[in-house]
Protein backbone atom coordinates (compact mmCIF):
# COMPACT_ATOMS: atom_id res chain seq x y z
CA UNK A 1 0.00 0.00 0.00
CA UNK A 2 3.05 2.31 -0.98
CA UNK A 3 0.77 4.83 -2.80
CA UNK A 4 -1.66 5.60 0.51
CA UNK A 5 1.55 6.26 2.62
CA UNK A 6 2.93 9.65 2.77
CA UNK A 7 6.86 10.20 1.09
CA UNK A 8 9.89 9.78 2.91
CA UNK A 9 10.12 13.78 1.93
CA UNK A 10 6.64 14.88 2.88
CA UNK A 11 7.16 12.92 6.45
CA UNK A 12 10.43 14.66 7.65
CA UNK A 13 8.47 18.24 6.82
CA UNK A 14 6.00 17.71 9.28
CA UNK A 15 7.74 15.11 11.78
CA UNK A 16 8.43 17.62 14.46
CA UNK A 17 4.61 18.62 14.21
CA UNK A 18 3.93 15.41 16.13
CA UNK A 19 4.71 15.37 20.11
CA UNK A 20 7.11 12.92 21.12
CA UNK A 21 6.44 9.73 22.86
CA UNK A 22 6.10 9.98 27.00
CA UNK A 23 9.23 8.72 28.56
CA UNK A 24 6.82 6.34 30.93
CA UNK A 25 4.26 4.56 30.27
CA UNK A 26 2.75 1.69 27.79
CA UNK A 27 4.93 2.59 24.21
CA UNK A 28 3.30 4.43 21.93
CA UNK A 29 2.33 3.61 18.38
CA UNK A 30 4.85 5.16 15.41
CA UNK A 31 2.80 8.59 14.36
CA UNK A 32 3.49 7.66 11.10
CA UNK A 33 1.24 5.28 10.92
CA UNK A 34 -1.62 6.53 12.95
CA UNK A 35 -0.98 10.08 10.28
CA UNK A 36 -0.89 7.36 7.23
CA UNK A 37 -4.32 5.77 8.37
CA UNK A 38 -5.86 9.54 9.47
CA UNK A 39 -5.01 10.10 5.50
CA UNK A 40 -6.20 6.61 4.67
CA UNK A 41 -9.85 6.69 5.96
CA UNK A 42 -9.94 10.27 4.84
CA UNK A 43 -8.81 10.18 0.84
CA UNK A 44 -11.17 6.70 0.36
CA UNK A 45 -13.97 7.31 2.72
CA UNK A 46 -14.11 4.15 4.40
CA UNK A 47 -15.53 3.98 8.00
CA UNK A 48 -12.97 3.86 10.41
CA UNK A 49 -13.66 0.58 11.76
CA UNK A 50 -12.95 -0.74 8.15
CA UNK A 51 -9.53 0.89 8.60
CA UNK A 52 -6.82 -1.96 8.05
CA UNK A 53 -4.59 -3.50 10.55
CA UNK A 54 -1.60 -1.87 9.67
CA UNK A 55 -2.29 1.64 10.74
CA UNK A 56 -2.96 -0.43 14.32
CA UNK A 57 -5.91 -0.39 15.59
CA UNK A 58 -8.81 1.97 14.49
CA UNK A 59 -10.10 3.38 17.99
CA UNK A 60 -6.51 4.38 18.44
CA UNK A 61 -6.19 6.33 14.62
CA UNK A 62 -9.41 7.93 15.86
CA UNK A 63 -8.71 9.29 19.33
CA UNK A 64 -5.23 10.60 17.50
CA UNK A 65 -7.25 12.38 14.67
CA UNK A 66 -9.76 14.06 16.76
CA UNK A 67 -7.13 14.86 19.74
CA UNK A 68 -4.91 16.28 16.58
CA UNK A 69 -7.65 18.49 14.67
CA UNK A 70 -9.00 19.37 17.91
CA UNK A 71 -5.36 21.11 18.93
CA UNK A 72 -4.31 22.48 15.37
CA UNK A 73 -1.41 20.05 14.40
CA UNK A 74 -3.26 18.65 12.09
CA UNK A 75 -3.60 22.28 10.61
CA UNK A 76 -0.36 22.67 11.16
CA UNK A 77 0.98 19.88 8.58
CA UNK A 78 -1.53 20.47 6.24
CA UNK A 79 0.30 24.13 6.21
CA UNK A 80 3.53 23.00 5.94
CA UNK A 81 2.69 20.79 3.39
CA UNK A 82 0.74 23.23 1.00
CA UNK A 83 3.33 25.97 1.61
CA UNK A 84 5.94 23.75 0.35
CA UNK A 85 4.15 22.70 -2.95
CA UNK A 86 3.28 26.54 -3.49
CA UNK A 87 7.61 26.99 -2.96
CA UNK A 88 7.84 24.42 -5.83
CA UNK A 89 5.40 25.95 -8.01
CA UNK A 90 3.22 22.28 -8.05
CA UNK A 91 -0.12 24.02 -6.29
CA UNK A 92 -0.94 27.73 -6.75
CA UNK A 93 -1.91 28.86 -3.14
CA UNK A 94 -4.79 30.85 -4.75
CA UNK A 95 -6.78 28.38 -6.56
CA UNK A 96 -8.42 25.98 -4.56
CA UNK A 97 -11.38 23.93 -5.91
CA UNK A 98 -13.70 20.98 -4.34
CA UNK A 99 -15.13 18.78 -7.02
CA UNK A 100 -18.31 16.67 -6.33
CA UNK A 101 -20.78 14.44 -8.96
CA UNK A 102 -23.53 15.85 -7.04
CA UNK A 103 -24.85 18.17 -4.41
CA UNK A 104 -28.56 16.84 -3.15
CA UNK A 105 -30.79 19.41 -2.40
CA UNK A 106 -34.15 19.19 -0.30
CA UNK A 107 -37.45 19.21 -2.87
CA UNK A 108 -38.58 22.31 -0.70
CA UNK A 109 -35.13 23.98 -2.22
CA UNK A 110 -36.52 24.51 -5.27
CA UNK A 111 -39.37 27.30 -4.31
CA UNK A 112 -42.27 24.09 -3.98
CA UNK A 113 -42.22 23.51 -0.83
CA UNK A 114 -42.40 20.64 1.81
CA UNK A 115 -45.48 18.24 2.38
CA UNK A 116 -48.16 19.73 4.29
CA UNK A 117 -47.03 23.09 3.94
CA UNK A 118 -50.44 25.14 4.27
CA UNK A 119 -51.24 26.78 1.50
CA UNK A 120 -50.97 30.88 1.41
CA UNK A 121 -54.74 32.52 1.40
CA UNK A 122 -53.47 34.69 -0.97
CA UNK A 123 -52.81 32.30 -3.49
CA UNK A 124 -56.38 30.92 -3.83
CA UNK A 125 -57.47 33.48 -4.87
Amino acid sequence: MVRDRLSDDAWEQIADVFPPPAAVGRKRKDPRDVVDGILYVLRTGCPWRDLHEEFGPWQSVYHHFNKWASDGTLDEALGRLVAAHVEVGEIDEDLWCVDGPHVRAARCAAGGGKKGTPKSQLSMR
